[in-house]
């Protein structure tokens, strides 16, 4: 008898043993604020609640702290293949976790293309022991592969598929009716649009090639290169009835009209839309507040911040696309756009939040709930039991000065260097795993994995 009770306390406590034990922090799960304590094994949660009588290898202190479900970046660039003199997989997740964030999604505009499917798993090959968070790799939908789409994005390990309508080169880029139909036609996952009209861009390429400054690039690419392919794309999908996001809408004209047709289509803002305006940030940074579709003036910066308080936005993404400061240094138009992003994303969205233009919890539904809901991923994007251990723990009173010095990136600058913001993240935990942990990172390896997806085998 008193065998058998031995046995039954020692299950006990092995049903109350976990791998990290999370005490005292606020903890944003479906239900709410609530503070309670998180048990973690075999990267999953376990046990919600006041786990007092549980055992861990590992605790984290959080008291003080905000514990929000891992944020997700579902926008980034990370060079590699072919352009590692800009990024690479371990610098950007690696800044990535430094961040915040827990799982990217990077873009297929590599050198090569991410168009079939030896470009993915290449790419999955990279990334295994050198990712420091969770990861997906977008394919390149093209002419050359809209007939094998349908079977390419259910592939373990692809975010879905990208089309670039502009801003991109060789078989990325897509601008005929023909082969977007093809496209649309091939395949039934939420496809990601970059929705620029490249025939105006090209037409209006003229107007800054004699001598022209960078604060003439919202002039260029102009409100109407954006609103037409928006418009576009959007209404021949409906035809299809294929579902879409459309990538860092910058315009308050975009916005108007996606309102208005949201029945299949989803929308992402980036954090340097809501932050930068036109003509100051042009002045102060130069090229480095190039990126395409341009930072516009404050109106459209406006017409963003609305369209996220009416719901009308689904997704922050950072679209981190990093060149080398001698790139930036080209006379424009020379100079080529895109900026770091991944690492800075949550504490210029905690920085927003501190100046009440958002709330803690609609930036839990940008960052992790929404990118699930979009994307149908699996086990991520909310603090539940049997969801995986992906944390992102911050302090919203911080107050930090981002630098140059903290970027991860192989680049190395942020535009953002030497500004003030108030919320920070503390601790970054992936699938159980504490990777970030009061700010420094860990001396255990990189372990990220491949997200799940429920439209994947």
């Amino acid at each position: 008898m008193l065998t058998q009770q031995t046995e039954q306390d020692d299950a006990r406590a092995e049903r109350r043993r976990a791998n990290l034990l999370i005490t005292g922090g606020t903890v944003h799960t479906p239900n709410g604020e609530e503070r309670l304590d998180i048990a973690c094994a075999g990267g999953r949660i376990v046990a919600l609640g006041d786990l007092g009588g549980w055992h861990a290898d590992t605790r984290l202190e959080a008291t003080g702290l905000q514990v929000l479900p891992g944020v997700m970046d579902t926008q980034v660039h990370f060079r590699e293949p072919g352009l590692t003199h800009k990024e690479t997989l371990e610098a950007g997740t690696r800044g990535a976790v430094l961040g915040g964030v827990t799982a990217v999604f990077e873009m297929p505009n590599t050198n090569p293309l991410t168009l079939w499917r030896d470009d993915l798993e290449a790419k999955l090959d990279r990334a295994e022991g050198r990712a420091w968070c969770d990861y997906a790799f977008y394919l390149g939908g093209a002419a050359v592969n809209a007939d094998e789409l349908a079977r390419l994005e259910r592939l373990p390990g692809c975010a879905g598929v990208k089309v670039f309508m502009g801003s991109s080169f060789g078989d990325l880029l897509v601008d005929d009716d023909t082969a977007l139909r093809r496209i649309l036609a091939g395949g039934h996952r939420r496809m990601a649009v970059h929705a620029e009209d490249e025939a105006r861009l090209r037409a209006r390429r003229p107007l800054v090639e004699q001598g022209a400054d960078v604060t003439r690039h919202p002039h260029w690419r102009d409100v109407d290169s954006a609103l037409i392919a928006t418009r576009r794309i959007v209404t021949m999908a409906e035809g299809s009835r294929r579902r879409l996001h459309i990538l860092h809408v910058s315009t308050a004209e975009e916005m108007s009209w996606l309102a208005r047709h949201k029945e299949r289509v989803t929308v992402e803002v980036t954090p340097h839309h809501l932050t930068l305006s036109a003509p100051d940030c042009y002045q102060r940074l130069g090229s480095l507040a190039q990126m395409n579709p341009p930072v516009r003036e404050s109106r459209h910066r406006d017409a963003l911040w609305r369209a996220v308080r009416d719901g009308v936005v689904d997704v922050i993404g950072s679209d981190h696309a990093p060149h080398t400061l001698e790139e930036k240094a080209r006379p424009y138009p020379d100079s080529p756009s895109g900026m770091t992003g991944v690492q800075t994303l949550l504490p210029i969205m905690l920085d927003h939040v501190h100046q009440g233009r958002l709330s803690l919890r609609r930036l839990v539904d940008l960052t992790s709930a929404g990118p699930a809901r979009v994307f149908g991923i699996q086990g991520k994007g909310r603090i539940a039991v049997g969801y995986d251990a992906d944390f992102s723990i911050v302090d919203t009173a911080a107050r930090r000065i981002l630098d140059n010095a903290w970027i991860a990136s192989v680049a190395g600058w942020t535009p953002y260097h030497g500004e003030t913001v108030t919320g920070w993240p503390i601790h970054t935990v992936v699938r159980g795993r504490i990777v970030v942990r009061d700010e420094v990172l860990a001396p255990a390896s990189p372990s990220g994995q491949p997200v799940a997806f429920l439209e994947t085998p």
